[in-house]
Order: structure tokens, then C-alpha cells, then sequence
């Protein structure tokens, strides 16, 4: 034993925003199990492996560390009673979701932001957990914005974003990436900006699509990167990180966000949000920053924790 205190490390753990998962497989009997876990990460892309994490003391313990393979369900932004459902004893907790067995055999969700469907790989004893370690034998990924939980709470950014739209003034921008490049257009001055539109009284969802098919690129809408207060222009803003997949860009250039590329970028604040997603892209590690156009703070975003 040590001298941590163990409530006080688990809060400290819970400052990490993470997404929100789901694990299944089944038991010996064939019968569907699960549980509500943050405790997911990537591994390697070569071979295809992901890890979670289950408590000793959990019920689904014995069944989890004799299962052939599990999946890792990650949950969108509408889903948090199905987190709920499988984070508390219930009689039949898969009554409660749309699921099917995977092509590995394991439960997948509908309405997920994505799926894993994966062999068991590797386990490894880690104190008071079982860390199991899978191989992607099958995945899908949907455009649903994925849930987030910190500090004992759902966050939910896309939601979030769309409240806003309510608001006066209301701009969303695109950072759409292309093979670590990004969309740039003259801002009508000479100088550069992110494709942005309006908001409307659709919303901000309707906004983001209607500028991702003007732009003239085939992308997808993606997670919120940024979301500040522009007070000096009374002007709200949040930007989108979408990932183009091909097409050509009706106006602008994909262009690498090298020193010289960021002095031609007009707005400061745009500026500073391009400069940090650079470095972040570097690191591989991005957060969503909250705040004016002058400070704020990043809220980091993780695939799993502890």
C-alpha cells in the first residue's frame, strides 16, 4: 500500500476527458455481456490492435478474461442511457440498444460513432484491472459526434455547438485536412482564412454541411476543434476539424500551416487556432479549446484512461 489516496487519484484520473465506450462479448452460455468503460486507447496500426480495460471485481470479470475476443462499442452523443444501462446491474442490459453480433461474433451497437471487432491478442495483469489487448478483425466508423466524460460528466461538444446556434452572430468554420494539409481561402483582402458560413436558423449542423458542399472537396463533418467568443466583433465562433477524402476545392488551396503560410493568415484568433492545431497534429494529440478570441483553456480530448 502506498500513501495515495485512492478517491483522491481517482479524481485526479477523471480531469482527462475521455470518450465514452461500451465493451461486449459473450459468456461460455453464448449469453450477451457488458460494460461501461473509458478505459479504451489505440495501440498500433500494424497489426490492428486496441486495448481496454476490466476491474477484477467486476461481475463480467471471469466471463471477459475467458472470452476468443470482445468488442469496443464508442458512443455517440445521444447514447449516454445506453452508458448508463451498462454501467449499473441490469437484468437484460442489450433489451435496452439496437445490436447485432459482429463479424467476429461479438455485440455491436447501432447509432455508435464507431465499432471494433476484435480477437483477443494479448492480457496482461495490471494491479487492481485485466488490460485486454484486441485485434481489429472488422470495424465501422459513422458520422455520429462521439461522446465525452470528465470530471464525473457527460460533455457533449456537438450538442453543445448546436445550443449555440441560437445565438446572435453565429459563424462556423472548416478545418478541413487533406493528407496533413489544410484548406485555406482568400479571406477578399489578400490574406488567408478557413471556409466559413453563417449560421442560419437550421442550425449549426445544416451550416457545416451546407459549407463542406460548397467548398467543393468530399469531406466529412468532424469534431469540434475550437469554440470562442469573438468580443471585439460580438461574433460567436466554433470550427470543425473534418477530414477530406478527395475532390478539388472550389476556391483556395490545401496548404501545409508552415510559419510563412500562418503570417498570412489575417485574424489573430484564427491564427493562434491554426498555429496550435499544427503543433498538435505534430504531437498526434488534440484538445478543444473553449474561451474569446484572446484566452481560454483546452480541454484535452483522449481515447482512454485509467
Amino acid at each position: 500500500m502506498t500513501d495515495i489516496d485512492p478517491r483522491a487519484l481517482r479524481n485526479a484520473f477523471g480531469s482527462f476527458m475521455t470518450g465514452v465506450t461500451v465493451v461486449t462479448a459473450h459468456d461460455t452460455k453464448g449469453v450477451p455481456i457488458g460494460f461501461t468503460a473509458n478505459s479504451f486507447t489505440s495501440v498500433s496500426l500494424d497489426p490492428p490492435l486496441v486495448l481496454v480495460c476490466i476491474a477484477t471485481s467486476s461481475g463480467n470479470y471471469d466471463a471477459f478474461s475467458a472470452a476468443s475476443g470482445f468488442a469496443v462499442n464508442i458512443l455517440s452523443e445521444s447514447q449516454k442511457d445506453v452508458s448508463n444501462t451498462f454501467a449499473r446491474p441490469v437484468d437484460d442490459r442489450f433489451a435496452a440498444v439496437d445490436w447485432k453480433a459482429g463479424p467476429h461474433g461479438a455485440p455491436v451497437f447501432q447509432g455508435v460513432s464507431a465499432w471494433f471487432d476484435c480477437s483477443m491478442f494479448k492480457q496482461v495483469d495490471a494491479g487492481d484491472h485485466l488490460i485486454m489487448i484486441g485485434k481489429v478483425e472488422a470495424f465501422e466508423h459513422n458520422a455520429h459526434p462521439g461522446l465525452g466524460y470528465a470530471s464525473g460528466a457527460y460533455v457533449t461538444p456537438a450538442a453543445e455547438a448546436e445550443a449555440l446556434s441560437n445565438a446572435a452572430n453565429l459563424t462556423v468554420s472548416a478545418l478541413i485536412e487533406q493528407d496533413g494539409k489544410i484548406l485555406l481561402v482568400d479571406d477578399g483582402q489578400g490574406q488567408l482564412t478557413l471556409p466559413d458560413i453563417k449560421v442560419g436558423k437550421k442550425g449549426a449542423s445544416v451550416a457545416l454541411s451546407r459549407l463542406i458542399e460548397t467548398s467543393g472537396v468530399l469531406a466529412e463533418p468532424g469534431f469540434i476543434y475550437s469554440v470562442y467568443e469573438d468580443e471585439a466583433r460580438e461574433n460567436q465562433h466554433i470550427s470543425f476539424h473534418c477530414l477530406s477524402h478527395g475532390g478539388t476545392p472550389a476556391s483556395g488551396a490545401f496548404t501545409e500551416l508552415t510559419t510563412s503560410t500562418l503570417m498570412d493568415v489575417a485574424d489573430p484568433a484564427m491564427r493562434i487556432m491554426l498555429e496550435r492545431f499544427a503543433a498538435e497534429s505534430r504531437m498526434g494529440n488534440f484538445g478543444v479549446y473553449f474561451g474569446n478570441q484572446i484566452s481560454g483553456k483546452v480541454r484535452p480530448i483522449a481515447s482512454g484512461s485509467t
